[in-house]
C-alpha cells in the first residue's frame, strides 16, 4: 500500500469506478479502490434496464425527464439535484461510450431507446437488450485496472477512520488476512445498497449496507432510508437473488395478471404503485405471486436475449408460459446524506450511488435513473476535490441537516464499531440472518404498520446481539442490523404513506411530512 492515497473508493459499481477512472486520469493523483469481492462483482453488474438520458431529438427534453423524476419521487426529490442529473447525464453517457461501453443501436447507428414505468417517452439506452449493467461494469473495470494506483479486492471495509473531525481512511480486513488502515485524503463511499436486509431481493449477496452502516457508526447524517423500492416483476422462484424481469418487458407490451388471468393495474405506473397493487391483489386472492404475460411480444429471444436465456435455463417458455412474479426488494432510495457535490456531513468523506441520499430519488426512484445518478455524482465528487472543496455545503439534500426541508429523528444511538475478536458461530449467525431477513420482509416490506414495525424491531435486535463477533458473516450481520434499525426507526417516524413507504395505519399523505427524516 502507498503511504497515503489522494482518493480511496469503497465499492466497485458504476459510481465508484467512474469516479476512480476520472480521478486517476489526472497527473499525479493516487487513486485506490477497495471492494469486498472481485472488482467485477457489484450491483451495477445486475442492472438490466439501462440508463435514462435525453440524448437529443424532439420531442423529448431534459425538462420532461425532470418532471417524470419529480412525479415518481412523490414530493421529496430535491429539484436542484434532479436538474443536475438530467442535464449532466447525457455527457456522462457519452463518457462511457468513449471508454468503450457498447450500447444497442439501430440500423442507422442511432441509440435504440426503450420506455419504462413512469417515463413519458422512450429515453432508456441499453446494452445487450437487458444486460446494460454488465456492459458498463466491463468497460469501467478495464479502465480502472489500467489506471488505479492500487486495488484491494476481497477486502472488507470495517470502519471509517475519523481524526480531528475528518475522515482520513478506512480500517479494513484485507485479502491476505491482515487488518489495517488504508489512508487517504478523501474517501468516497460507493458501496451500493442494502437489499440483503430482506429475504426476497434482486440484489447480490454482497449488498449488505456496509457503507451506510460505517457512516452511521462514524456519526455521518443518513436520510430517506425508509424508502425501499420493491421491483414488481421479480421472477417468483427459489433462486436468489431473484431473477429480474426487466421493466422493458412491460414497456414493450408485457401485461401483469392475477392468478385468475385478470389484469388489475396499469403496468407503466411507477414501481411503488405497481408493487402495492400486486401485494393487495395477492392478499385478496390468498396467493404469493402474480403473473407476467409476455406471450404477445414478438422476437422475444432477439429483443431480450439475456432474459430469454435465463428463462430457458429455468424451464420457462415466454412464448407460451405466464411467468410467476412477486415484488422483491430492489433499491434503497436513501442513504448517506450528501450535498450537490457528493460531500457528506463529515469532511473528507464523500458518497455517490445507491449508498448516498443525493435528493435525486425522493420517496421513489424513477426507473433507470440509478446508473445515471452514480455516473453524474461520482464525477461531481472528483470535480469538487479538484477544486479544493473540503467540507459539505448546504445545497441539495444536505439542506435537510440544517432544518430546511428536513427533521432530525431524536434518540438515535449509533451502532458500535466492528472490533470484536471473538469468532462467531456460523450456524447461529446464518439462522439469525435468515430470521431477520424474513421478519423485515413480512413486517417492513411493501406494506407496514406500527405493530409490524415493532415486532420486526425485536427480531432485528436479537440478530444484532449475535453479530458481536469477528469474521465476514458477523460483520455483514452487524451492518445489516444497523441499516435495518435505521430503516425501522425512520419508518415508525413517518406516519403517512408516500412513495415506496406504505403504512396501513396511516394510508394518506401528510403535508407536514413532505420533508426528509434525518438520522445523525
Amino acid at each position: 500500500m502507498t503511504a497515503e492515497l489522494d482518493l480511496l473508493v469503497v465499492g466497485s459499481g458504476v459510481a465508484g469506478l467512474s469516479a476512480a477512472v476520472r480521478a486517476a486520469a489526472r497527473d499525479g493523483v493516487r487513486v485506490g479502490v477497495l471492494t469486498k469481492g472481485p472488482l467485477e462483482q457489484s450491483t451495477t453488474r445486475w442492472a438490466q434496464g439501462g440508463v435514462a438520458a435525453v440524448l437529443g431529438g424532439d420531442p423529448d427534453s431534459t425538462d420532461l425527464h425532470l418532471a417524470d423524476t419529480l412525479a415518481a419521487g412523490a414530493g421529496l426529490c430535491d429539484v436542484d439535484a434532479v436538474r443536475i442529473l438530467v442535464e449532466e447525464g447525457p455527457v456522462r453517457v457519452r463518457d462511457l461510450v468513449s471508454l468503450g461501453a457498447r450500447f444497442d443501436r439501430d440500423a442507422e447507428g442511432q441509440f435504440e431507446l426503450a420506455r419504462e414505468g413512469g417515463h413519458s417517452l422512450p429515453r432508456i439506452v441499453h446494452a445487450g437488450g437487458v444486460a446494460t449493467g454488465a456492459e458498463i461494469e466491463r468497460a469501467l473495470v478495464v479502465a480502472v485496472r489500467s489506471e488505479a494506483t492500487e486495488i484491494h479486492e476481497h477486502a472488507f471495509a470495517l470502519n471509517l477512520v475519523v481524526e480531528n473531525g475528518r475522515c482520513v481512511g478506512v480500517r479494513a480486513a484485507l485479502a491476505d488476512g491482515t487488518v489495517g488502515v488504508v489512508r487517504a485524503r478523501n474517501v468516497l463511499l460507493a458501496s451500493g445498497g442494502a437489499g440483503q436486509i430482506f429475504s426476497v431481493t434482486t440484489n447480490p449477496l454482497e449488498a449488505t449496507g456496509d457503507g451506510i452502516a460505517m457512516a452511521l457508526r462514524a456519526g455521518a447524517a443518513v436520510a430517506d432510508v425508509e424508502f425501499v423500492q420493491f421491483h414488481p416483476t421479480a421472477l417468483h422462484h427459489e433462486r436468489m437473488p431473484r431473477p429480474l424481469l426487466s421493466e422493458a418487458l412491460r414497456g414493450h407490451g408485457g401485461l401483469i395478471r392475477d392468478i385468475n388471468g385478470e389484469r388489475f393495474v396499469d403496468e407503466m405506473l411507477p414501481r411503488d404503485q405497481v408493487s402495492r397493487a400486486m401485494v393487495r391483489r395477492m392478499i385478496e386472492l390468498h396467493t404469493d405471486h402474480c403473473l407476467l404475460d409476455v406471450t404477445g411480444l414478438e422476437q422475444f429471444d432477439v429483443r431480450f436475449p439475456t432474459i430469454a436465456a435465463m428463462l430457458s435455463g429455468l424451464k420457462f417458455d415466454p412464448s407460451q408460459d405466464l411467468l410467476p412474479i412477486a415484488p422483491a426488494a430492489h433499491y434503497l432510495c436513501g442513504g448517506v446524506l450528501t450535498d450537490l457535490n457528493g460531500a457528506t456531513s463529515i469532511p473528507g468523506l464523500w458518497a455517490a450511488g445507491e449508498v448516498a441520499c443525493s435528493g435525486v430519488h425522493g420517496a421513489n426512484r424513477l426507473a433507470s435513473n440509478s446508473l445515471l445518478e452514480g455516473m453524474v455524482f461520482g464525477a461531481r465528487v472528483v470535480e469538487a476535490i479538484e477544486l479544493g472543496i473540503d467540507a459539505p455545503e448546504l445545497t441539495g439534500a444536505m439542506r435537510a441537516l440544517d432544518g430546511d426541508g428536513g427533521r432530525r429523528i431524536e434518540g438515535w444511538c449509533a451502532p458500535e464499531s466492528l472490533s470484536s475478536t471473538v469468532e462467531g458461530n456460523a450456524d447461529a449467525l446464518a439462522t439469525a440472518r435468515d430470521d431477520m431477513q424474513w421478519a423485515m420482509t413480512v413486517g417492513a416490506g411493501v406494506v407496514r404498520d406500527s405493530s409490524s414495525l415493532t415486532a420486526t424491531a425485536t427480531k432485528v435486535e436479537h440478530a444484532r446481539t449475535l453479530a458481536n463477533a469477528t469474521g465476514v458473516a458477523a460483520w455483514e450481520l452487524a451492518n445489516l442490523t444497523a441499516v435495518a434499525t435505521a430503516l425501522l426507526v425512520a419508518a415508525e417516524a413517518r406516519t403517512e404513506s408516500r412513495g415506496a413507504h406504505t403504512r396501513d395505519d396511516y394510508p394518506s399523505l401528510d403535508p407536514n411530512l413532505a420533508l426528509r427524516l434525518v438520522i445523525v
